[in-house]
């Protein structure tokens, strides 16, 4: 059984050979650890895990008119551990998938909404341009109905709208005082799941094959190889 994440699925979609050198031979770009970004994850969830003991809605809902508290489950933690996360296993098709998610939250009639914490550090934050002017908002959407599916795929009724809370770090503050201040966004995206299945199904299959796809033409890792490559010095 082949097994690969949300994350994975993105790559898939992104560049399939890509998403071969990772899964098959474990050959991946470095990258370094978005610390400051997981301490925000971290802040976020201990404030809802907060209104979730309580069973009170966090006052984001209150202030946005959202009518729901903080799902309450006790599978939480091992859903929000990377490497863990969410899963389902397929037996017809032969891969287990999964995601590690940041909340949930539960509306009165049992629905669940799907939230992930993202942080960003911009003068003016503007979703409406951003979304208009580049791709990543996109992969923002895909992961959180990846999420969705991975909820319907175990049991649970999802609320087709999801949420991004946004924190954007004021670097344009007067004095710092070793306090970092956050402006605290609400995005609410509107999703379908309905390509979910099929991209998950065409990854695995993709994952037992002895196929090496092409690099994709808009790679970003792929076309740094190709420019790094021409301009080495040729040797022998």
């Amino acid at each position: 059984m082949v097994k690969f994440s949300r994350s994975g699925v993105e790559k898939f979609l992104s560049c399939k050979r890509c998403f071969i050198l990772y899964y098959k031979y474990k050959i991946n770009p470095p990258s370094l650890p978005f610390t400051l970004n997981s301490a925000v994850d971290n802040l976020c969830k201990n404030e809802f895990d907060y209104y979730r003991k309580r069973k009170e809605p966090h006052p984001l809902f209150l202030e946005h008119g959202i009518k729901a508290v903080p799902f309450d489950h006790p599978k939480l933690n091992e859903w929000r551990e990377n490497f863990k996360g969410i899963r389902y296993r397929s037996n017809d098709h032969d891969f287990d998938f999964g995601g590690a998610i940041d909340d949930v939250w539960e509306k009165p009639n049992g629905d669940l909404i799907i939230s992930d914490v993202k942080a960003t550090s911009k003068k003016v934050f503007d979703w409406e341009d951003t979304w208009s002017r580049n791709e990543w908002p996109k992969g923002y959407k895909r992961q959180l109905e990846m999420y969705q599916w991975l909820f319907r795929k175990n049991g649970f009724t999802v609320a087709d709208e999801a949420y991004l809370v946004y924190f954007n770090g004021l670097k344009n503050e007067p004095m710092f005082k070793q306090t970092l201040k956050f402006e605290l966004h609400l995005v609410r995206l509107d999703c379908n799941d309905d390509w979910v299945e099929s991209s998950v199904i065409a990854a695995a299959e993709l994952l037992r094959s002895d196929t090496f796809p092409e690099a994709s033409p808009k790679c970003e890792n792929c076309n740094y190889l190709r420019a790094r490559w021409k301009a080495s010095p040729k040797t022998g």
